[in-house]
């Protein structure tokens, strides 16, 4: 296993780190969960590079990497729910996409297209975790739950926009006329 897959599956092992450390009260425990969030969302952005400059991209990490990613947000989206950083509706909106277009990306599997992250949707990841390291400073009191919820909701207006992309391109797709990038 390569390092970029080391990487992958670190931030995939951060994931219940991430939970434990904003469910246990302790002294500064939210600014603990924001810091291993954060560190373990930096990953994401050097294993992709890391694989390809070695060219050494692996089904593994291709498979585990958006995994990894949506375990870390969508764990860390709906942890804060419970210490009402963030509203439930704009949270359930964007565990509904991500479950819709992982759907639509298994379909594709069984008929034998790969459907790439778009730069969208590799957007949409990213300002999904701004949103959920917010909501952990706000958690933390750094700052008023508003600026969480201002946060979301960029993140949910781009998941929603995302998601509209992918569905563009699925009867494509299913016809087998796809361009995958």
């Amino acid at each position: 296993m390569g390092l970029a897959d080391q990487l992958t599956v670190a931030r995939a092992i951060s994931v219940p780190i991430v939970v434990l450390l904003f469910a246990v009260p302790f002294d500064g425990h939210d600014y603990w969960a924001v810091g291993v969030f954060i560190a373990a969302m930096t990953t994401d952005w050097f294993d992709g590079r890391i694989a390809r400059r070695s060219g050494r991209t692996s089904p593994l990490g291709s498979l585990l990497d958006p995994v990894a990613d949506k375990l870390l947000v969508m764990a860390t989206l709906i942890v804060l729910l419970d210490q009402r950083v963030f509203p439930a509706w704009m949270v359930a909106a964007i565990v509904a996409r991500e479950l819709l277009i992982s759907g639509l990306r298994q379909a594709a599997i069984e008929r034998g297209v790969v459907i790439a992250a778009r730069d969208l949707a590799k957007m949409k990841t990213w300002a999904q975790a701004v949103a959920a390291a917010v909501g952990g400073f706000a958690a933390a009191g750094a700052w008023g739950d508003r600026v969480a919820w201002w946060a979301l909701l960029v993140a949910l207006a781009l998941t929603w926009i995302s998601a509209v992309d992918y569905a563009r391109s699925a009867p494509s797709l299913f016809r087998g006329r796809a361009t995958v990038s």
